[in-house]
């Protein structure tokens, strides 16, 4: 017992003579052990990729590896797209060895372009309206990983939609599937942003893509969020997919074909334009298609037509008296039931 107590004093002894010595000493340390560099990264050497759909984009991707590191036979390429809510990610590409994969409608249209072994940039053929977005290549060398997120932009136009019953009809996936009717997607924010910065005001709230609802102004007023409001795209936030129902915005590209107006001795209905256009070889136009060669073509008429939702509108790209004098613009004259009236007929030819 004695020999613990001398013990005990000692140690007490020593630690009261470090305190003295050294009164910044702290008896609890904790160690950093400092590591090199990573041995693999992944790089690239632009973050967007702009093209138009039914071409190619190539998006880059750079492997830079520790030549100290051995060859890796094994070492794992793969590319994803992210969804827009980022809560999960799409395969595209898995490339290992000599082995490899497409997923999906990527399937047959994907490629590494493989200039360098070290070249991991994706070739994605053919684009389509859903090919928008990001995608993210990921390399795995061993225990050495590395990712870089790439963005695919299209060159096209954003358009506001509802359907011939009126305003504030469409849930979510009636939504998707307006769109779609109308050779168009539903956009993205970044998409609505851009068209807002590029002057687009519009009072109804419509879907995005991430389930978002959303509405662009650029003239603030009492019935669009106030008056004494700044300028912006309004947020309704996240909805109900099924239950809440509202307008849409949709985003078309380039299109395969020729847009024109086929000129009739008299008016007809929506039924006689959908025969009329049969007869011509060609297919009523769909919303879309207008406002693609409207903005990306220059179409510019004043004469109204059916289209394939059983809308009337004309495309107008030189602003005149009668045609549209303040802006260019998609003008919409009804939404007439398709066995009503008389008019014109716009149609597109494949």
């Amino acid at each position: 017992m004695i020999w613990v107590l001398l013990c005990a004093l000692i140690s007490l002894s020593v630690a009261d003579e470090l305190d003295t010595l050294y009164p910044d000493l702290e008896h609890s340390r904790t160690i950093y052990v400092a590591e090199n560099g990573p041995r693999l990264s992944v790089l690239s050497e632009q973050a967007k990729v702009v093209s138009q759909r039914g071409g190619n984009a190539t998006l880059p991707c750079t492997i830079q590896r520790d030549q100290t590191l051995p060859p890796n036979r094994k070492m794992r390429i793969k590319w994803t797209k992210l969804t827009f809510d980022y809560l999960k990610e799409v395969d595209v590409f898995v490339v290992m060895d000599y082995h490899k994969r497409s997923y999906g409608s990527f399937h047959g249209r994907v490629h590494l372009r493989g200039s360098s072994p070290l070249d991991a940039s994706l070739v994605i053929t053919d684009l389509t309206l859903e090919d928008y977005g990001r995608y993210k290549c990921e390399v795995i060398d061993g225990l050495e990983d590395g990712t870089v997120v790439v963005s695919l932009d299209l060159q096209g136009i954003l358009f506001p939609y509802s359907p011939r019953l009126g305003r504030y009809n469409l849930n979510f996936y009636e939504a998707e599937r307006a769109c779609r009717d109308q050779d168009a997607a539903v956009a993205s924010f970044d998409q609505l942003y851009e068209a807002w910065r590029g002057g687009l005001d519009w009072c109804n709230a419509g879907w995005l893509s991430d389930g978002s609802v959303q509405y662009p102004i650029t003239n603030p007023r009492g019935p669009c969020g106030g008056k004494d409001t700044e300028p912006g795209v309004r947020n309704y936030g996240l909805r109900e997919k099924e239950k809440n129902h509202f307008d849409v915005f949709c985003f078309t590209s380039n299109y395969k074909g020729r847009f024109y107006y086929l000129i009739q001795p008299s008016k007809l209905t929506y039924d006689e334009a959908v025969g009329a256009c049969l007869k011509d070889g060609a297919e009523i136009a769909k919303v879309g298609q207008m406002y693609a060669a409207w903005k990306l073509l220059g179409y510019d008429r004043c004469d109204a037509g059916w289209l394939a939702d059983g809308s009337v509108r004309y495309p107008i790209s030189r602003p005149r008296r009668r045609c549209s004098p303040d802006e260019a613009a998609v003008r919409i004259l009804k939404a007439l039931m398709r066995g009503g009236s008389d008019i014109t007929v716009v149609l597109y030819c494949p």
